[in-house]
């Protein structure tokens, strides 16, 4: 059986989640409000301005909290929040390819779509569309996504959209948690070697080279403190790269 890493975030169909048999499941992340969608998660990552009051108030002696003097050094071994992106669903994921080392990344409630129609957005509800807010680490979350998907498969890591929403800014192929229920080592390799076929390796090499000239790179973590030595025009150029990095009818 794969090392299945689970990772919860808050749109709306998060909540299925809720009734997922554990055993699927090496760990569970829950980012943020998530720990409300399930009581048996593992770990819960939030930021260091995430209100106490929305922290559980008690947890079991089997589960931990990660925080950024957690998440930091390891998010930094990946190149840092200004090339993975400066929001919690890319966080989360690098810091389980650091801390936990799956073999799948599975996400829901991760798409990062929010209506603008009076929809619930989050759910339990209506909340800060974060991902989307100004910030020059998040212009295109797509090209953040692609590289998530290439930095994972280095360490021989799917990552999959267990979403159904009609639209999702994770890039990642879209598998049914039937179908995950079912996975052994041999669908792994499969989807593994099907998986790698879809990177433009021209790309991937241009952009990972992009990024080591640009050294846009801020060990604290705190980016937003350091906005003059970041140019967005060059961030978008390589958004771009990473873009095109993808071939999906491989």
């Amino acid at each position: 059986m794969p090392n299945i890493v689970l990772i919860i975030g808050s749109a709306p169909d998060a909540i299925r989640a809720s009734h997922w048999n554990k055993t699927t499941f090496s760990k569970i992340i829950a980012i943020n409000n998530a720990w409300k969608v399930r009581d048996d998660w593992d770990f819960l990552i939030h930021p260091d301005d995430f209100l106490a009051s929305k922290r559980p108030q008690v947890i079991s002696e089997d589960q931990a909290i990660i925080t950024a003097n957690d998440y930091v050094p390891i998010q930094n071994t990946y190149g840092g929040f200004v090339y993975a992106g400066g929001t919690m669903a890319f966080t989360s994921a690098y810091w389980a390819l650091g801390a936990l080392k799956p073999d799948i990344l599975a996400f829901i409630g991760c798409d990062m779509v929010y209506p603008t129609t009076g929809e619930a957005t989050h759910f339990y509800g209506t909340g800060v569309a974060d991902p989307l807010r100004d910030d020059v680490t998040l212009q295109s979350l797509e090209a953040k996504s692609t590289r998530l998907f290439y930095i994972a498969s280095q360490q021989q890591c799917l990552c999959i959209n267990l979403s159904i929403a009609e639209e999702s800014r994770m890039i990642f192929p879209r598998v049914s948690i039937e179908a995950l229920e079912q996975f052994n080592q041999d669908d792994y390799q499969r989807h593994t070697n099907n998986f790698n076929q879809m990177f433009d390796m021209a790309h991937i090499n241009q952009a990972v080279k992009r990024e080591q000239d640009l050294a846009f790179y801020i060990e604290s973590g705190h980016y937003w403190k350091h906005l003059d030595t970041i140019c967005s025009t060059e961030l978008s150029a390589l958004d771009n790269l990473w873009m095109n990095a993808l071939v999906f009818d491989a």
